[in-house]
């Protein structure tokens, strides 16, 4: 009864924001105060309603555009291609490492020749064809392409060698691989596997030697046709454009499918959380085989005409000069990049920048406002979301610290919510009907959608795999019989609905009784040691409760002093988040996301035979860190040291 007097206090309470008569006033503040809890709920609708309001807003405008294309029958190529009706002779696309600049016609036709190129090579829609080069405007140009023809694009990682490159070729069942020159030799390391039914066509100059049965892809567009097809092949909004791959931090990477409505949903949202416009010019230097580079940041150029420079890898050094040699005033960031900028020596462009808003995700709390201050950069457009995820959720007012909000007074306008999960298996804690538990104010949980297939801004279209879909999805999560995305990532919410990033699920760890956060851990080490990389996790220790403490460091000078860390330590740190065991090594692996990468830290735990770098081993008794040889290895999992 509570509840539902809370939903109609609030409804009566959206009405009174909405400048209705001071009837509906008195009787909205009336309603709220009876049925909301009092003056507590009153305070939290001041607070919000006008942050709710624009996200309502952003949510009603996002559906509206999706639901005119669709029903206009458009498709992603299709409403680019009026974008470059309308602009030809503007700047889409530009390369900050080449130089290169590319118009909207330039990017049109390039596009068409790839779709025409590729139905006279015999494919046809529904194909899959997979890209392998670096970030640049032919990338752009090739995915669009394809998606003229009806073909799908599996975005490969430009990491990936052998193995995981075969293994994620197969998974999207490629017909054919599209790869860059530079990437030449990673190809050929992999053409035994591929065999002769994978085509191969070279983007740029082939190296001498590499890849032998690979066909050069510039001449072949050069003897094909820039128009437009005509028909374009019969697809919808619901189709699948291309295949995003999860950045494999928990395992081998799986091809998550993007649909046309979903590029759409990602990119508008950002569009209009963000209030972009036709005067900005975006700075995009994250990988374009991922969602954020792509979708969000070429999505602007695509769908609403924005001109975007791109660089092929994040340069720290490069950052701001680009910014200003090009005019941006929006940037993007992803994982560590905000942290690596503040590692640079202060240099003079980073005060003559335009750049008034950053978007991305990963900012830690921790720099944040530093970030803010040294770099004058207005709004920080913090958000959480993945590819396949259905609910991404955005920091729209600056709240510091926060990736997004959801609303107290109509939480049901998108549903999206924190249940409770085992913290140490991560599996969903359901009430006596079978229902999960949602979490209350301040109490982290698992954060989950609701799945509705006729949704565009709920649906989810899961990966390639139907195993790995299926584990994402659970059943009688907000009522009986519904489904849900499960997000894997521990999330936690305040009382006016702001919502801060806690963990990625199976990262926090128990310790001593103590659930530890990890990236709070590593926030507090990377300052104390000059923004270096750090990596904290939990390892098991034979016959000891829980999981203890290990963090890996990036020390490349051999510089660092355990024993004077810890005694920084001591003084920031409660007993039970003190690494246990430290690695010092040259240097910590990351995604192309930048995201830093713990599976084969976890796997390999503390064990000095299993790596040469120095790991130490925290003597509680002595109050500093030992060198860990095999001999205290041997101590501590036989129980001879206490921890």
């Amino acid at each position: 009864m509570r509840a539902a007097g809370a939903a109609s206090a609030a409804s009566l309470a959206l009405l009174w924001l909405l400048g209705l008569p001071w009837t509906w006033s008195a009787a909205a503040a009336l309603g709220v105060y009876v049925g909301g809890g009092g003056w507590r709920f009153v305070r939290i609708v001041c607070k919000t309603a006008r942050r709710d309001l624009f996200g309502l807003s952003v949510l009603i405008r996002v559906r509206w555009e999706l639901r005119a294309h669709r029903r206009a029958g458009r498709t992603i190529p299709s409403i680019f291609q009026a974008v470059a009706q309308r602009q030809p002779e503007r700047l889409a696309l530009v390369d900050a490492g080449s130089g290169a600049r590319w118009t909207f016609g330039q990017l049109d036709a390039y596009s068409n020749a790839v779709a025409r190129l590729f139905l006279q090579l015999g494919f046809a829609p529904g194909d899959v064809v997979a890209l392998f080069l670096e970030g640049r405007p032919e990338f752009v140009g090739l995915w669009l392409g394809l998606a003229k023809a009806g073909v799908e694009a599996a975005l490969l990682n430009v990491n990936l060698r052998r193995e995981p490159l075969a293994f994620c070729l197969g998974a999207a069942g490629a017909k054919a691989l599209v790869f860059g020159g530079e990437l030449g030799a990673a190809v050929a390391e992999v053409s035994g596997q591929l065999g002769k039914s994978v085509l191969r066509f070279c983007c740029g100059v082939l190296p001498e030697g590499a890849a032998p049965d690979a066909r050069l892809l510039d001449p072949l567009l050069q003897e094909v046709s820039t128009a437009p097809l005509a028909p374009p092949p019969a697809k919808g909004m619901d189709d699948r454009l291309f295949y995003i791959y999860t950045s494999g931090t928990t395992g081998l990477p799986k091809a998550a499918i993007v649909v046309h409505s979903r590029y759409y949903r990602i990119a508008a949202f950002g569009h209009h959380a963000y209030r972009m416009g036709p005067s900005d010019v975006l700075y995009d230097c994250l990988p374009l085989y991922h969602s954020a580079g792509n979708i969000m940041g070429v999505g602007q150029c695509v769908l609403y005409g924005l001109t975007v420079v791109l660089r092929k890898k994040f340069s720290a050094s490069r950052f701001w000069d680009d910014c200003v040699q090009h005019n941006c005033t929006v940037v993007q960031y992803i994982g560590e990049i905000c942290r690596y900028l503040l590692k640079q020596p202060v240099r003079e462009a980073e005060s003559q920048h335009r750049v008034r808003l950053a978007v991305g995700n990963g900012l830690r709390p921790a720099i944040w406002e530093e970030f803010v201050q040294r770099f004058g950069v207005r709004q920080i457009g913090e958000f959480y979301g993945a590819t396949e995820c259905n609910c991404s959720i955005a920091n729209m007012d600056g709240k510091v610290g926060s990736c997004g909000f959801n609303s107290r007074i109509l939480p049901s306008v998108y549903p999206i919510r924190l249940v409770k999960v085992n913290e140490d298996t991560m599996e969903l804690v359901r009430d006596a009907r079978g229902l999960c538990v949602p979490c209350q104010t301040g109490e982290p949980g698992l954060l989950v959608g609701q799945i509705d297939q006729q949704d565009p801004l709920r649906r989810f279209d899961g990966y390639v795999s139907p195993s790995a879909t299926s584990r994402k999805i659970a059943h009688s999560v907000f009522r009986k019989g519904d489904s849900a995305y499960l997000s894997g990532d521990v999330l936690v919410m305040d009382e006016l609905g702001y919502m801060y990033f806690r963990d990625r699920g199976g990262d926090t760890f128990r310790w001593r009784g103590e659930n530890v956060s990890t990236t709070e851990v590593e926030a507090v080490l990377s300052r104390l040691l000059g923004q270096a990389d750090v990596a904290v996790y939990g390892v098991a220790v034979p016959g000891v409760e829980g999981r203890a403490g290990m963090a890996a460091i990036a020390d490349p000078q051999a510089q660092l002093s355990p024993d004077a860390l810890y005694r920084e330590l001591q003084k920031v740190l409660a007993p039970y988040a003190r690494p246990v065991f430290l690695r010092l090594l040259p240097q910590v692996d990351t995604t192309g996301t930048f995201k830093i990468q713990k599976t084969r830290l976890q796997r390999e735990g503390f064990d000095p035979r299993q790596t040469s770098d120095r790991l130490f081993f925290l003597d509680l008794k002595q109050n500093h860190y030992l060198p860990l040889d095999e001999a205290v290895y041997a101590r501590i999992c036989s129980g001879a040291f206490a921890l």
